[in-house]
């Protein structure tokens, strides 16, 4: 068996879909598996499409992800170059060898030829196709002489370059996630592998990269199934052997009922690109998995289930594992329904799984974001809190009482839980912790146990009233660990300054 060779080769029109990096991990898996390689090519052909800042937000998103290409636009390779638009008298040459062999032909058609000759088959109810059955009606090199060809060529007139379908073959796709797949040819219409602006379109471009980058295996979306028999049926046209193909299963909504968009991902507040996206003509902003806190090694896990399953109850893989357990048969047929709950479950196993020194240097970087400076012991706080989130950010969404002292207060608690002796139980506890000497959390809950014996009050009452003049909220963790964490002072100042606040809200 000759080396294994695989490729990514996105379209540089704006950020790259989750679909995307989902695709470049299982070539990457693949190949990986097999020892083989990895490609990187910039297929940049339609350039009416092609989006400044792309190429380097793909390349960017995948090293993000952990894994990189062996070969590629980025690094170079014996096989470059790399990027489509850097390809073109490549194409040209094999475009005429197909012309030359019969196997395509020259198409003058005008735009507005075709809209007539379309609207003349919809009046009949039909559908115009630029087929076997339609293309002696034509302008094309098929029905016009040598010499009309000639002339019109030599007078620069405006063409395509048809690929010449014959029709009633049956072109058999073997395909490693579906089997064999048939298609009659008369199915199809004669696409136009070359246009008038001198670049080829997907279909010739990508079939003669693959042959002379020695491609072994094209893993790509579903979405190009439909275009498999045409690719077979030109790689027999120039008498190559074409490549093993995989199709990859649709990402679906979380519905899933249609194709997973962005429009979804606003719905719904969750991202569907690796990296935040700001688009430059209209100034929007994308949510990004990376901006929106998830770690790498969850966004991977997130992707790798996204159709494929290891047949075992393992659901964390690290990226070498992933390697080892990958298996193209295992990847599904059916769709793939994107779960947002489960993404957001693999990050929170990873985060739990991070030292605290790791997410305190998180915490420490969002917090400078934020304009928040402090002097108390981040290490508590994430020990409090790891468990309670699912993002780093979310310690100071959810528990900013850490870093500041409380400005609103949960009303439906203060509404059904303050007292109208609350006040009270807060004064004489502060003045009952303004004696402790060593402020720590065992020798406030022992000194506040104390304190409701002797008082013979109810722990529920007197603890709500303390848990909302330190945090403004009616739960969380531990509220001594939270009042040794912020220091005797400030814990001491809330208990003097909150209840009155609460007080006003309680009016």
């Amino acid at each position: 068996m000759s080396k294994v060779r695989v490729r990514y080769a996105p379209s540089p029109t704006g950020p790259q879909h989750v679909g995307g990096i989902r695709t470049a991990l299982y070539n990457y898996l693949f190949a990986k598996k097999l020892g083989g390689d990895v490609v990187l090519r910039i297929e940049d052909t339609d350039e009416k499409r092609f989006v400044e800042g792309a190429e380097q937000y793909i390349i960017e998103s995948i090293k993000w992800c952990g894994f990189d290409f062996d070969e590629g636009v980025h690094k170079g390779g014996p096989f470059g170059p790399y990027k489509q638009s850097e390809r073109k008298d490549i194409y040209l040459k094999y475009s005429q060898q197909l012309i030359d062999d019969g196997k395509a032909y020259y198409a003058f058609d005008t735009s507005d030829e075709l809209h007539v000759k379309r609207v003349a088959f919809e009046k009949e109810k039909k559908n115009f196709k630029y087929d076997f059955s339609t293309r002696d009606s034509m302008r094309n090199s098929l029905v016009l002489s040598d010499d009309e060809v000639q002339n019109l060529l030599n007078k620069d007139v405006p063409y395509t370059v048809r690929f010449k379908i014959e029709p009633d073959n049956i072109i058999v796709v073997d395909d490693m996630v579906r089997g064999e797949v048939r298609f009659n040819s008369s199915e199809l219409d004669d696409k136009i592998i070359f246009k008038s602006d001198g670049m080829p379109t997907y279909h010739l471009a990508n079939i003669v990269d693959d042959h002379l980058m020695e491609i072994s295996h094209v893993i790509r979306g579903e979405e190009w199934l439909p275009s498999a028999p045409l690719h077979v049926a030109i790689y027999e046209a120039f008498g190559w052997n074409s490549p093993k193909f995989a199709h990859l299963p649709l990402l679906l909504k979380p519905t899933g009922k249609g194709k997973l968009s962005k429009r979804d991902g606003d719905a719904g507040g969750f991202p569907v690109f690796p990296l935040e996206w700001k688009d430059q003509q209209t100034g929007d902003i994308s949510k990004g998995y990376r901006e929106e806190g998830y770690y790498p090694e969850a966004f991977l896990n997130i992707m790798a289930f996204l159709g494929w399953n290891p047949g075992t109850e393992q659901e964390m893989f690290s990226l070498s594992e992933l390697i080892q357990t990958f298996d193209i048969q295992k990847v599904n047929k059916s769709g793939a329904k994107f779960d947002p709950d489960k993404a957001k479950w693999y990050n929170q196993q990873y985060l739990v799984r991070k030292s605290d020194d790791e997410i305190v240097h998180d915490l420490r970087a969002d917090l400078a974001k934020r304009g928040i400076e402090t002097s108390i012991n981040l290490s508590s706080v994430v020990r409090q809190m790891k468990e309670r989130i699912v993002f780093v950010k979310d310690i100071y969404s959810s528990a900013q009482y850490f870093f500041e002292s409380p400005t609103v207060f949960d009303p439906k608690t203060v509404k059904k839980k303050w007292k109208d002796n609350s006040a009270e139980i807060v004064t004489d506890i502060a003045a009952v912790f303004d004696k402790i000497v060593d402020f720590r959390a065992d020798n406030l809950e022992a000194s506040f146990k104390k304190y409701l014996e002797e008082k013979e009050l109810g722990f529920g009452i007197a603890m709500i009233a303390l848990r909302l003049s330190i945090t403004g909220k009616g739960g969380g963790p531990s509220l001594f660990e939270i009042a040794e964490i912020i220091g005797k002072n400030e814990t001491l100042k809330r208990l003097k300054e909150n209840p009155e606040k609460i007080l006003d809200l309680k009016a």
